[in-house]
């Protein structure tokens, strides 16, 4: 029995340091492509230089507006995903029936599953056609199509993890409120939210990570056209859509243009670093709270 359990702990351990070992190892390889990558273009333009055409015969190496239109679908998919799936979480915890909850949760899941590249074929067939009736001048690729629909991607995380922190509530707060007179409404927005904030807080920054990190709705709806704007009717580019782009193009390998790819995927590493710091520092405050 103790001969197993060794190795169970064994298997553990090395799981954890193959996760640890390829982390090391990616953030390696960006670090050193990146190092010589700015031994050719200088960091003060690759920060400040509004343009991004590494690939064109003008060359210039702004990364503003790769940063700016990743910004903005991630804005617009956290607009259309924070309401409906905190109203879904909400109605789940405190008033659906145990039958219709048990309906609702696998098709959320479904949602979950669906294939990214499906649903930028929908933004492009689907959405951007019923908004350009709506919104005379809208381009064929722009951003505000692939951000709802990434919006509607990830609602099943913030729904799911926002169910989570509703449920981890004490219930003696629920009866206290019940208890003064308040309804099932003041009680789930004036009480339970308040008290579940860092969990929904974490929800919230995990869909951002999310939809930062997404690549296919854009690539096949947005155009990948880098510009700098907060114009959601025109074409934009993300960091990821442009790695996508470069990898799969027939730029060489280890040209100065290839190597941009490290330098933004550096950047994306670097934020979605900075976002799930910040989801750890608030998880930690959350489980502290109600240990």
């Amino acid at each position: 029995m103790k001969r197993k359990e060794k190795i169970i702990e064994f298997l553990l351990a090395l799981s954890g340091a193959i996760t640890v070992l390829t982390t090391i190892g990616i953030l390696s390889v960006l670090l050193y492509e990146s190092v010589l990558f700015f031994k050719e273009v200088s960091i003060v333009e690759f920060f400040t230089d509004t343009q991004w055409t590494p690939l064109f015969d003008d060359k210039h190496f702004g990364i503003l507006p790769l940063i700016a239109g990743t910004v903005l679908t991630s804005f617009i998919a956290i607009t259309v995903a924070l309401p409906i799936g905190l109203s879904i979480a909400v109605y789940l915890n405190e008033y659906a029936h145990p039958k219709v909850r048990q309906t609702i949760k696998p098709m959320l899941e479904i949602l979950a599953a669906i294939p990214t590249v499906v649903y930028g074929f929908f933004a492009l067939t689907v959405v951007t056609p019923f908004l350009q009736q709506i919104i005379p001048g809208l381009s064929g690729f722009n951003a505000l199509s692939p951000g709802i629909v990434m919006g509607i991607m990830i609602i099943p995380l913030i729904s799911s993890l926002s169910e989570d922190a509703l449920y981890a509530v004490p219930k003696s707060l629920r009866e206290a409120s019940y208890g003064l007179g308040s309804t099932p409404f003041q009680t789930s927005f004036k009480v339970l939210i308040p008290a579940a904030s860092s969990g929904i807080i974490v929800s919230v920054i995990l869909a951002i990570s999310r939809a930062f990190g997404e690549t296919m709705i854009v690539a096949v709806a947005a155009g990948l056209e880098p510009r700098l704007t907060l114009d959601p009717t025109v074409p934009i580019a993300t960091i990821t859509t442009y790695i996508v782009q470069v990898s799969m193009g027939d730029v060489p390998q280890g040209s100065l243009e290839f190597k941009t790819i490290f330098s933004a995927g550096m950047m994306l590493f670097v934020f979605t670093f900075i976002l799930n710091t910040i989801t750890a520092k608030v998880k930690k405050k959350f489980y502290h709270k109600y240990e």
